[in-house]
This record gives structure tokens, sequence and C-alpha cells, in this order.
């Protein structure tokens, strides 16, 4: 295990690849291999252990009763997901997390994280105050998607979505996390009716894009806006 890459999470954020190491045992880690498309919680789950993602990604997903998707959210490589459920003992799983790509998931006992060990070691209580940020985090995310899917417009919902991972990733041409369906899921918007529109911004002059890069024309977008 890369306990360097889990040093750089906000969850282990001011502890020292040693300390992770002698950390792991206590907070009962267990890591586990999937492939795209393999379920890691399903809807109704009761979990008890948080996962962290050490490579590949998980997204996290709705379907309603008639099996309509809707994507919430993407984990890449050293983020959490799960927090908030195996922190509520009992409360079943509104979502479910499925495997985006070959990913390999640590998990973490919610219970052995949110209690000291008998030695009260400080680098434990360093956890758990990560742990808070880790879940104001996941809130700003919910936050974020609703904000990107608040537009009646799809063209509104695209810009919107395109503008923060510009202004994230501090570039007009990046790449993102998701692929045509998968944006569709997560914008809320037919998948066809998406195409159509990111071909209209194309010949608009908006943007580029080709799969899942996109190279922005900021003046371009001044003037829509």
């Amino acid at each position: 295990m890369d306990v360097t890459l889990l040093s750089k999470t906000i969850l282990f954020r001011g502890t020292t690849p040693e300390e992770i190491d002698s950390m792991l045992n206590c907070l009962g880690a267990e890591t586990r291999l999937y492939g795209k498309g393999d379920t890691i919680y399903r809807v109704g789950d009761v979990v008890g252990a948080l996962g962290v993602v050490l490579a590949g990604g998980v997204t996290i997903e709705n379907d309603d009763l008639w099996g309509n998707r809707s994507i919430l959210g993407h984990v890449g490589p050293g983020q959490i997901f799960a927090e908030a459920y195996a922190c509520v003992p009992g409360e079943p799983m509104m979502v479910s997390a499925v495997a985006a790509e070959k990913s390999e998931v640590l998990f973490l006992d919610a219970g052995r994280v949110l209690t000291t060990c008998p030695q009260g070691c400080t680098f434990h209580n360093r956890l758990i105050a990560n742990l808070l940020a880790v879940l104001a985090q996941e809130n700003l995310n919910l936050s974020r998607r609703i904000l990107h899917t608040s537009a009646k417009s799809i063209r509104g919902r695209v810009i919107s979505y395109l503008s923060f991972q510009a202004a994230r990733q501090g570039t007009t041409s990046f790449s993102i996390p998701f692929n045509r369906q998968e944006l569709a899921d997560y914008l809320g918007v037919d998948r066809s009716a998406l195409s159509a529109e990111l071909g209209r911004m194309q010949k608009d002059g908006l943007l580029t894009v080709h799969k899942n890069q996109f190279a922005l024309n900021p003046d371009a977008f001044s003037e829509e806006g």
C-alpha cells in the first residue's frame, strides 16, 4: 500500500507515512480490487467502513424505480466515499458506489476512526479532525452539483460545470472524470440532447471537445454570459 499517497490525502493530512503505517492495523484497514462496473456499495446497504480510493475511480450513483441513473459525483485517487453513512450506525445507503474503472480501495472501520485508541495518540485525534473536513467537503460537492443542475437549459448546466472545472484545474484546457453518458447523468439531461448541445456550442466557438477533453474559449464564454 502506498502510504505516501495516503499522507497527501485530506483524511491523513498532517501525519507522516510512518505514523499512517502504524495506524492502519488500529483502523481495521483492508484493501480490495474492483473491475470496471463492479458495485462496491449499493442502495440499501448498511456500511461500517469508509472507502479511500487508492487507484482508479468510483462514481456515486442513484437509480430510480424506472432505471434512470443520476451521477452525484466522482471519487478519484486519495478521495473518500461513504464516510457519512459509515459514521451513522444503521443508516442505509441512499446511493450506490460503483467502480468507474479498474480500482483499488482501502476500507477503514469508521468506529475505530471515531474512537481514539487507549494511548490517545495525537495523530488519531488529528484523523478525527480531518474526517470532519472530509464531511464538509462532501457537503460542498453536493451543493456544487445542485448549482450545476439549477439552470433550466442544457447549455446553462454545461457552462456552469465546465467553468467550475476550468477554475478548479487552473486552465481552459482540461479533462473531466466523466464520459458522455456519465456527464449527462451528472447534469440530469438526456445523452443525445447533451451531445447535440455540445455540438452547437462547438459550432458557436465556445469550446472544442474530444471525448472527455475540453478546451474553452474564454472570450466567447464572456459574450455568452
